[in-house]
């Protein structure tokens, strides 16, 4: 099994992305899975077009995209994609879509075809916070995640792909308001690394409540 694991690089006016900083760490084999590394751009049109090349090079039978979300606490494993762009910042390149859908052709949403609560439960079983979240965003996070589920969907339909977000490395918060969630960058990864060996070890989600009552 080959596993691409992308992360992206800074933006906002961040020095560093704990991302792809995170997703550097992880080690070459997990569970026996090839992890192939790649840096995308935060940019909406870019990023899907770095990806599919990437698809097309390595052939991996897993796609999963990690991404920064300052403000939440720990890792999260994203569930669904929507059909939107609304991008409250431009991004790395000044793009800046609002209230436009992703693909003309596409579906509203597409679901995470990841193990997404095996992978929550094996960072828990490992002693790290980890939580299902139910919406990527609208910035580019959410716009990889569609992108490469609307691909998967549509060209390759062999590939399972999934969406991780990260919170702040601590490091990144030394200059932020006093509380601002964060995380060790070897935490982050290490829930990344329990996260994809669930998706090397389940094929198909475990059944196990983990919604949310909002």
């Amino acid at each position: 099994m080959k596993i691409l694991v992308t992360g992206f690089d800074p933006f906002g006016g961040e020095s560093v992305n704990p991302a792809y900083e995170a997703v550097k760490l992880l080690p070459d084999e997990i569970g026996g899975a090839k992890i192939i590394k790649l840096e995308i751009p935060t940019v909406f049109t870019k990023s899907v077009a770095v990806v599919e090349d990437a698809i097309k090079q390595y052939e991996p039978d897993v796609v999963i995209n990690v991404g920064q979300a300052g403000g939440r606490a720990c890792v999260t494993i994203e569930k669904v994609a929507i059909n939107l762009a609304e991008a409250r910042i431009p991004d790395n390149d000044g793009e800046q879509p609002m209230d436009v859908p992703l693909r003309v052709d596409g579906e509203t949403a597409y679901f995470a075809t990841v193990p997404v609560k095996a992978m929550v439960k094996n960072v828990r079983d490992h002693q790290l916070p980890c939580h299902i979240s139910y919406t990527a965003g609208t910035y580019v996070c959410n716009s990889i995640m569609y992108q490469v589920l609307y691909l998967t969907n549509k060209r390759y339909p062999n590939v399972r792909a999934g969406f991780i977000h990260v919170p702040y490395a601590t490091e990144q918060t030394v200059d932020k308001p006093n509380g601002t969630p964060c995380m060790p960058l070897e935490s982050i990864a290490k829930s990344i690394e329990y996260a994809l060996e669930a998706v090397v070890e389940h094929k198909e989600d475990i059944k196990e409540s983990m919604g949310t009552i909002q």
